[in-house]
C-alpha cells in the first residue's frame, strides 16, 4: 500500500477509474444487449446507478485516501456523478445521433472525455482535503 500511495493521485485515478469504467461499461454493454440498442440511454442510467457504490468506495479508499463523513462525501460524489452523467449522456447522444457512431464505441469515447471532468470535480469538491 505504501508504494501505491507514493504514486501520483492522477495515476491512481487513472488506474482505479479504468477499473470502475470497465465495470460500468460491462454493465452498460450487457443492458444494451438485453434491452436493445435503442435503449442505450436507459442502459447508461442503470449502469450509472449500479456502479456508483463501487466507484465511490474505490475512489475514496484507493485514490484520494480521505477520512471523514462518508455520507457527506457520498452526497458530494453523487453531485459530481450527476454532472459527469450529464456530460456523458450529452456526448453519447451527440456521437450516436449526429456522428452516427456505434453505441458501444460512442460510450467509450464519451466515458474518456467525462473522466477528465470527474477527476477535477472529485479532487476539488467531493474528496477535497481541508
Amino acid at each position: 500500500m505504501k508504494y501505491w500511495f507514493n504514486l501520483s493521485d492522477k495515476i491512481r485515478f487513472l488506474l482505479i477509474g479504468a477499473f470502475n469504467a470497465g465495470i460500468s461499461y460491462l454493465i452498460y454493454s450487457a443492458l444494451v444487449f438485453f434491452l436493445g440498442a435503442e435503449a442505450y440511454q436507459i442502459a447508461l442510467a442503470l449502469a450509472w446507478v449500479i456502479s456508483s457504490i463501487t466507484s465511490f468506495t474505490t475512489q475514496r479508499l484507493f485514490v484520494f485516501n480521505v477520512k471523514g463523513n462518508i455520507f457527506k462525501q457520498y452526497c458530494k460524489c453523487c453531485t459530481t456523478w450527476v454532472c459527469s452523467y450529464m456530460i456523458n449522456a450529452g456526448l453519447l447522444e451527440m456521437f450516436v445521433k449526429k456522428l452516427h457512431l456505434n453505441v458501444y464505441l460512442a460510450q467509450i469515447i464519451a466515458t474518456l472525455i467525462a473522466a477528465v471532468f470527474t477527476y477535477i470535480l472529485f479532487k476539488k469538491f467531493a474528496f477535497k482535503r481541508k
